[in-house]
């Protein structure tokens, strides 16, 4: 089934907006996902997008700097995260 791109559009402001709320911690791609009822590989590859837009920073590593073989972690930039608490005021 084939998704329109202005859904993916609402999509991808859902994740953003998910993910502001859990700054400054790094989420899960598997904990996004279950948050916004989707599939894995489909949120992952809007991550992706939003990550080559510069919106996130895909975290590859554990707090101990060992590197994952399987998994990432998300945040917003730094910059997003500005205008996003610019914006709420």
């Amino acid at each position: 089934m084939k998704i329109s791109q202005e859904k993916k559009e609402k999509i991808s402001e859902q994740i953003l907006a998910f993910l502001f709320n859990m700054s400054p911690k790094a989420v899960f791609t598997s904990h996004i996902a279950k948050e916004l009822a989707r599939d894995e590989e489909f949120i992952k590859s809007l991550l992706n997008e939003l990550k080559n837009k510069k919106l996130i920073i895909e975290i590859q590593k554990n707090n101990k700097g060992a590197v994952y073989l399987r998994r990432s972690r998300w945040q917003l930039s730094n910059s997003i995260y500005s205008l996003y608490k610019s914006k709420q005021n």
